[in-house]
């Protein structure tokens, strides 16, 4: 019996773009999660490693397809052929679907954009020329719109809804010549562009096209469905960008319904609604000196077991599938994971919609290991490995106490939560150093404090890092401090980011938040949540294990507003750069192992008092004791000793109805009270 086809492999090999590759995995995972596997391939893997057999649809993202057939030409394209005659799926978006077409125009005339020629794989029969709107440019926007595409509903008989017109990008892509005139008769226009185009199409203005292609079949786009208005950066260079962003969002609907059809049509299990909850990635394991890795992997020797040659790590709550390059292709391990993930999806809200609280415990976590180097941008397009390790060395020249913290590092585009990856796997746990890092772009079982879950949006800052505190020193230097410790870290590392950034108005609220000043408000006083912190703790071998995870909202604006938010606000910008999440995550992580090794030699010294404070919104703060009947208490400061909050009790009864202290003082651990900031209320949990 024939393998199953459970892959969807996006090519981000040469020619092809960080931005495209991004894109294409946002859009298809949430399309077709949990049915599939939507992982990047690049020209190697696709030139030498047996993946045909696996697969269900390859991708063929924008960029350049020059690049394509510079590395594919021959043996590539041939690989792709057979696949796609044999029975497989082909979606070429822009530069893909140029790249399939037999021949490519692509601005005529133009001294310098001009790229004419055959292709190889030739699934369109006929031209495909360009680009069909006048303005392109490599490696910008400018030349980006929302064009009308135009359906043609009567090519998806049975599929559902799929819409007549809607909004799609565009930039820089074809149109399909003549389609009703080629030499093949399984040539089918699915849209057409509505505006008059700068180029010649013939009788039919074709921006997508399906061709059958002998066992197997192929769609070819000239604009680009699968980009998302929410994964659009603002360019306020761009007149009318702004614009452009809004129009896509309002037809955001139709896009993915459009989208969702074309998959139908290639054969392929489409997900009845956009998930919101997209399959989990791999999770890629690499260091800053590349040889750290292999290390790592030699202390887990103890916690590996093997089965027919493939290793796992099986904990208490997760269990991790360490892949090997000869077995990437291997579908064994793949088919429990995607059943695993279907039955966790299953669990519906009663809107019907994937429930974010399913554990996806029984999921293996795929873990890919980079012993020589580390991932390539267009493998892990959300986050650059080299900006995250640059910037690490960065600053720790500015902090020279820093050493070792974030020196290795775990990262997945979509991973369950990174706090639970690691506090509930106490075998993995205990065999990792202080510093170990594990980041994510989205999180599909994110947890806060008590039973608080929930999806991170992308564009958040997340991650979690181990802190091994030794014991003996719990008395004099309490764990509970940690979390102030990090509070602060934050703080300084938003201000000390890069020169200019020191006015940004954020603050700390006790215990766990991070707030800042809502720039939508005039008023000085409103701030908003933008972040938190959680600490989970467990024992091993003479050390509390601190897990310690952060998440910041840095690019996204919802759901109350952002760092970058705040940078656009700020009276004193000067073009001050959108905030990285790799950068940034650096910041914090060096900025924090210094203060946590001071606390190590001092304590919660005074000088980590003051630093606390100067960033604390509750100084004199008037608050509402809900637990002890309701009283009046001015909020002191923390405890030194067990860092409780500290708040006195006060009565209306002085001079002229002014507050005055009655002497009597309480001190409110954080684990057993939330603090609603803006009602002044301290109520104890349930």
């Amino acid at each position: 019996m024939a393998p199953r086809r459970l892959n969807v492999l996006v090519y981000t090999g040469t020619g092809s773009t960080v931005e495209s590759v991004r894109h294409c995995l946002y859009s298809l995972r949430r399309l077709l999660s949990p049915n599939y596997a939507v992982i990047p391939i690049a020209e190697t893997a696709l030139l030498k490693e047996p993946w045909a057999s696996t697969c269900a649809l390859l991708v063929f993202p924008g960029g350049a397809d020059l690049g394509y057939c510079r590395v594919l030409n021959g043996a590539g394209n041939t690989a792709i052929s057979l696949f796609v005659r044999r029975g497989g799926a082909y979606l070429g978006f822009c530069a893909g679907g140029y790249y399939a077409s037999r021949r490519c125009e692509f601005e005529v005339g133009h001294p310098k954009l001009e790229v004419t020629g055959g292709r190889e794989l030739g699934f369109f029969p006929g031209t495909c020329r360009g680009g069909a709107f006048k303005g392109f440019a490599y490696h910008s926007e400018r030349g980006a719109r929302a064009a009308d595409i135009v359906v043609n509903k009567s090519a998806f008989p049975g599929v559902g809804v799929v819409p007549d017109v809607f909004k799609c990008y565009y930039n820089g892509g074809g149109v399909f010549v003549n389609p009703e005139t080629t030499d093949a008769s399984d040539t089918e226009v699915l849209a057409e562009y509505q505006d008059d185009i700068d180029v010649a199409s013939g009788y039919v203005k074709a921006a997508v096209v399906y061709c059958k292609v002998g066992m197997g079949s192929a769609i070819l786009m000239g604009p680009h469905p699968e980009f998302a208005a929410v994964n659009l950066t603002k360019h306020q260079d761009i007149p009318g960008y702004d614009g452009l962003i809004n129009d896509l969002a309002a037809d955001d609907g139709a896009r993915a319904n459009f989208l969702k059809a074309c998959l139908t049509k290639l054969g392929l299990e489409v997900s009845q609604g956009e998930s919101s909850t997209p399959s989990l990635s791999k999770i890629h394991l690499s260091s800053l000196n590349h040889v750290e890795v292999g290390k790592l992997l030699a202390s887990f020797r103890d916690i590996i077991t093997k089965e027919d040659t493939e290793e796992y790590i099986k904990d208490e709550n997760d269990l991790f599938h360490l892949e090997k390059p000869d077995s990437r292709w291997s579908l064994a391990h793949l088919d429990r994971a995607l059943a695993s993930e279907y039955t966790a999806q299953k669990k519906t809200t009663g809107r019907g919609t994937p429930d974010p609280t399913a554990e996806y415990i029984q999921v293996p976590k795929q873990v890919v290991s980079h012993e020589i180097a580390w991932p390539e941008p267009k493998e892990t397009p959300y986050f650059n490995h080299a900006v995250f390790y640059s910037s690490l060395a960065q600053y720790r020249k500015m902090d020279p106490g820093a050493k070792e913290w974030g020196d290795v590092l775990m990262y997945g585009e979509v991973v369950t939560s990174t706090n639970t990856l690691l506090e509930k796997n106490h075998n993995l746990l205990s065999k990792l150093p202080t510093g170990f890092t594990i980041a994510a772009t989205t999180q599909v079982a994110g947890r806060g404090r008590g039973s608080n879950v929930w999806v991170s949006p992308a564009g958040s800052l997340i991650f979690s890092t181990v802190i091994n505190h030794p014991a003996k020193d719990a008395v004099t230097r309490p764990i509970v401090f940690v979390q102030y410790l990090a509070a602060v870290a934050i703080i300084e590392a938003i201000q000390t980011y890069d020169v200019g950034y020191d006015k940004l108005p954020v603050k700390l609220k006790w215990p766990n938040d991070i707030y800042a000043r809502d720039p939508t408000q005039s008023e000085q006083a409103s701030f908003v949540k933008i972040g938190g912190i959680l600490s989970n703790c467990a024992y091993s071998d003479g050390n509390y294990q601190v897990v310690l995870g952060i998440g910041i909202n840095t690019n996204n604006g919802r759901p109350t507003t952002s760092l970058d938010a705040l940078l656009s606000a700020l009276a004193s910008n000067k073009g001050l750069a959108p905030f990285r999440i790799e950068r940034l995550i650096a910041r914090i992580l060096t900025r924090l192992e210094v203060l946590y090794d001071e606390f190590c030699g001092t304590g919660f010294s005074r000088r980590l008092e003051e630093k606390y404070y100067e960033h604390w919104l509750h100084a004199n703060q008037i608050v509402t004791l809900e637990a002890e009947g309701g009283v009046k208490a001015r909020v002191l400061g923390i405890t030194t000793d067990w860092g409780m909050l500290k708040a006195e009790e006060v009565a209306a009864d002085g001079i002229n109805g002014a507050l005055r202290p009655t002497g009597k003082v309480w001190a409110l651990q954080s684990d057993e009270n939330s603090f609603d900031f803006w009602k002044g209320l301290v109520r104890r949990k349930c």
